[in-house]
């Protein structure tokens, strides 16, 4: 008899080829991921005088450097021009597939993985960027691994690693009208905080997760790092199944349909064991937005935020004082008094047609009042938004319509939040400075970033879209 395994133990069962006595395990990587970043991997491999083991495995991407405004060739600044022409080099050099400048497919690399059918269920994955996790959405093993890790993978398309535990985060119940996976996550992590799944790999399970569509799910899977997880994954079903169908990379004919049966075998047994189970009411989920300087620092949009007199844990009460002095904001004060100065639509968390639709509904017809700019994950994305008129929305509301590319989430190429600005985001983290030295980070869903455009403060979506379509 076989005990009843999760959908991450025959992951992890499937992938493993040898074990050591420290317990770590030695896994097969089926997809490498790498972009600009990746050059001192691609440096040692070289150094090392080997070849890449498996080019046909790997795929490079230019992201996290690439401009979003103005020339996507003239940079400059000297090193991040020479990071994107080296990740054109070193792919050219050791055959490997590249989502370059030039190509129509460029986009972020956790959006570009799953549009083009590279991210299957059932692979383990791996990228130098710690949201790799977001390929977990369709039923992957997906992680992020330090530069010599990607050497190793580069070199022997194996890594190293050990077993993460297992935790199930289960939403049951169906979200309001208006709540996204953002606030979904949101509130994962405000309940379990930003280190409550450390070490642990999350099943996300329940009704609300199985209504999400896709773009959802990646969302999901992508913020599980911030709760301190090794990655996150939904099991594979129809709406799985759906959005690969066609997909240039994906099985195609007879292919798909045996793929698909396989695909529907990755689901955690009854009566499968974890090591930790965490539960949410989906209906109980508002918009949500951050206050302070974690992901975990998250409340409903018509909530306060704390007062450090009112908390008798004096370490707490020296963190919230800590907090709130750097975002600027009195202790007890409402969040939607909360002015904001600017606001970002993008990154590998939130920049899919889906998220630029839903922004785009609020802003539709309105103007915004402070400046912005929307990024969308992918150059295909960006076409399929401009076919549909998306871009005119944003352009009217007097927003900046840039390029694919991880652009302000990390502050580059002067996609910055000045010293002391307030940014209403979409992107995953908002620790200090992440938007440019002294930037103020709200996370939120695309909406609510459109909300707080429209209104000059943080503010609910569901009053500004009462008597529209969602």
């Amino acid at each position: 008899m076989i005990a009843p395994q999760t959908l991450f133990d025959k992951l992890w069962a499937s992938h493993e080829i040898a074990r050591r006595e420290d317990g770590e395990a030695l896994l097969w990587v089926d997809r490498h991921y790498v972009h600009e970043g990746s050059f001192h991997a691609f440096s040692q491999v070289k150094a090392r005088g080997r070849p890449v083991a498996e080019p046909g495995l790997t795929f490079g991407v230019a992201d996290h450097y690439v401009p979003t405004r103005g020339s996507r060739r003239a940079i400059a600044n000297p090193e991040i021009a020479r990071m994107v022409r080296q990740v054109e080099e070193n792919t050219a050099a050791n055959h490997v597939t590249l989502f370059g400048l030039d190509d129509p497919r460029q986009g972020i690399v956790h959006v570009v993985g799953p549009e083009q059918g590279l991210t299957l269920p059932g692979l383990l994955i791996g990228c130098g960027d710690s949201h790799t996790s977001t390929h977990g959405a369709l039923g992957a093993y997906a992680f992020g691994i330090g530069a010599s890790e990607v050497a190793h993978v580069l070199m022997t398309q194996t890594i190293w690693q050990r077993k993460p535990t297992r935790m199930r985060v289960t939403v049951d119940g169906k979200v309001a009208p208006g709540i996204t996976a953002k606030d979904i996550v949101l509130a994962i992590i405000a309940q379990i905080g930003a280190d409550g799944a450390t070490g642990c790999a999350i099943e996300f399970a329940g009704a609300a997760i199985r209504g999400l569509s896709m773009e959802g799910r990646l969302t999901l899977c992508n913020m599980s790092i911030e709760a301190g997880a090794r990655c996150g994954m939904v099991a594979p079903d129809a709406t799985t199944f759906a959005y690969l169908r066609g997909r240039p990379y994906a099985p195609a004919g007879a292919d798909f349909d045996r793929a698909v049966k396989q695909w529907s075998a990755l689901v955690t047994d009854g009566g499968a064991a974890f090591d930790r189970e965490v539960t949410l009411d989906a209906a109980a989920i508002a918009p949500i937005v951050t206050w302070g300087t974690s992901p975990e620092d998250a409340l409903p949009i018509d909530a306060s935020v704390p007062d450090p007199a009112r908390e008798p844990d004096e370490a707490r009460a020296d963190y919230l004082r800590g907090a709130l002095a750097y975002m600027g904001i009195a202790p007890g004060q409402k969040l939607t008094d909360v002015a904001v100065d600017r606001v970002f639509i993008g990154s590998c968390t939130n920049s899919r047609i889906e998220d630029l639709r839903a922004a785009a509904a609020v802003l539709a017809g309105r103007v915004s009042k402070v400046p912005g700019l929307v990024s969308a994950g992918s150059s295909l994305v960006k076409r399929q938004a401009e076919e549909e008129g998306l871009d005119h929305i944003f352009r009217n509301a007097g927003l900046e319509w840039g390029e694919s590319g991880c652009s302000m989430c990390v502050g580059i190429n002067g996609d910055l939040v000045a010293p002391g600005e307030r940014c209403a985001s979409t992107t995953n983290r908002n620790f200090r400075g992440r938007q440019g030295p002294g930037a103020r980070t709200h996370l939120m869903s695309p909406a609510m970033v459109a909300a707080a455009a429209v209104t000059g403060h943080l503010a609910d979506v569901r009053v500004l879209m009462a008597g529209r379509k969602i």
